[in-house]
């Protein structure tokens, strides 16, 4: 049962992590009107200041948990800050 479930789970996230790769995010535009620098953020959610950069320079994909905690800290829902592009 564990088995299936860890199964389920990685199916889940390597769900979100395609949806995620190919979509626009708008973090620095966010991180920008609360005015916390990158490492301001980077510490509220324990990730280096690089993963917030490379994030924003849409060099990175967030996995699902950094994607949540994000938008914690912005308290806004993940289709706010992470969006499909048109041609998806």
């Amino acid at each position: 049962m564990v088995s299936f479930f860890c199964g389920v789970v990685n199916l889940i996230m390597f769900s979100f992590r395609l949806y995620f790769n190919s979509m626009k995010k708008t973090i620095k535009v966010d991180r920008v009107k609360l005015n916390p620098t990158q490492q301001d953020l980077a510490d509220l959610i324990s990730v280096s200041s690089q993963t917030i950069n490379s994030t924003e320079a849409a060099k990175y994909v967030p996995s699902t948990v950094l994607a949540l905690k994000i938008t914690r800290v912005f308290k806004t829902p993940v289709e706010d800050i992470f969006q499909l592009e048109d041609v998806d």
